[in-house]
């Protein structure tokens, strides 16, 4: 994966990349070796010894990171995880909402004190930059829109309430001990690899799987969807940027479609013709639905040169091919749904 506007400038330097072996996570460790710089990438440890979705990069990748597993849960490792370290990206946390409802400590933890410790490993070991991830579900249900960086934030589910409470965390660390850092916040980011917790891994598995009938949650909730590529070009840009210190700044399409037109457009260009219906286990709670996601990145536009290339017809069939490999499908199971 390689894109040739993203420019060059981490050639060379100490980068280190908390929660390396998920989806955007991996795509960013790969552009990162490509680009030259000397990675240092955190995987949740197991003890399987997997190290997620690093396990699917090219061994000439691999053998170019230094692998560390962990937890950002403790903060002497954060410590010794960030030393050395110039630019750190930082995408560790538990993610998935469904799971939040049942776990809300463990995202507390994870989310928030993980946060923290990297936080002040970083204010001590003095890092160039640190970019923080957040999340659009910060704003729940759209207000007004297209969502500027102003939109008010509304958490709609315990994870939710943890990434705000991250963000405005991160953020205070700028403001009060003059850290440098950034916080990116990708509306909904989709591709090779992503998990099947998302729509729309769960849609073309199962239609690659055979199934004539798929299974979603509500299909009325309108998303932005935005292809890996041009996130990780943002992530790149953000480290990259001046003038970015304390900003909060958004990356999306500026387009939005409904997840019933979504998995009717992903069926045509699957050629199959499906029935999609909601199922209930796949439903969250009345009031922590999310209805509408629409993002404006003007803001990302001025700040880092940085706008979407990759239409989400495009960015669909680059996924759809990467599902469509046997040995990728195995990896997924269509058949059962899982939080």
């Amino acid at each position: 994966m390689t894109s040739s506007k993203t420019p060059n400038s981490l050639s060379g330097k100490r980068v280190s990349v908390s929660g390396a072996d998920g989806f955007i996570g991996s795509h960013l460790v790969e552009r990162l070796v490509e680009n030259g710089a000397h990675v240092r990438a955190m995987v949740f440890y197991n003890s399987f010894g997997r190290r997620g979705w690093l396990d699917d990069c090219p061994d000439a990748t691999l053998k170019k990171i230094e692998i560390v597993a962990g937890d950002i849960r403790d903060a002497r490792q954060m410590r010794d995880f960030v030393s050395g370290t110039e630019y750190l990206f930082h995408l560790a946390s538990l993610i998935a909402i469904p799971y939040s409802y049942q776990a809300v400590e463990s995202y507390v933890e994870t989310n928030i004190r993980g946060t923290m410790n990297l936080l002040e490993a970083s204010r001590e070991h003095k890092i160039t930059r640190f970019v923080h991830t957040s999340t659009s579900e910060v704003y729940g249900s759209a207000q007004t829109t297209p969502m500027n960086e102003e939109h008010p934030l509304s958490a709609q589910s315990p994870y939710a309430a943890t990434k705000i409470a991250a963000d405005q965390l991160a953020l205070s660390y700028y403001r009060s001990y003059d850290l440098s850092l950034t916080v990116l916040r990708p509306f909904n980011t989709y591709g090779p690899r992503q998990s099947s917790r998302a729509v729309i891994p769960t849609i073309i598995s199962q239609i690659a799987a055979g199934k004539t009938e798929i299974s979603l949650g509500a299909l009325h909730p309108m998303r932005d969807f935005l292809f890996i590529d041009d996130t990780i070009d943002a992530f790149i840009q953000c480290a990259t940027a001046t003038d970015t210190g304390g900003e909060v700044i958004h990356i999306g399409s500026g387009k939005v479609i409904s997840i019933g037109q979504l998995a009717a457009l992903i069926s045509r260009l699957m050629n199959r013709t499906v029935k999609v219906t909601e199922a209930s286990e796949r439903l969250r709670p009345k009031q922590s639905e999310v209805d509408r996601l629409l993002c404006d990145h003007a803001k990302a536009s001025r700040l880092l040169n940085w706008h979407p290339c990759i239409g989400l017809e495009s960015g669909l069939l680059k996924t759809i091919a990467w599902f469509s490999n046997p040995e990728n499908l195995k990896l997924y199971a269509p058949d059962r749904y899982g939080i």
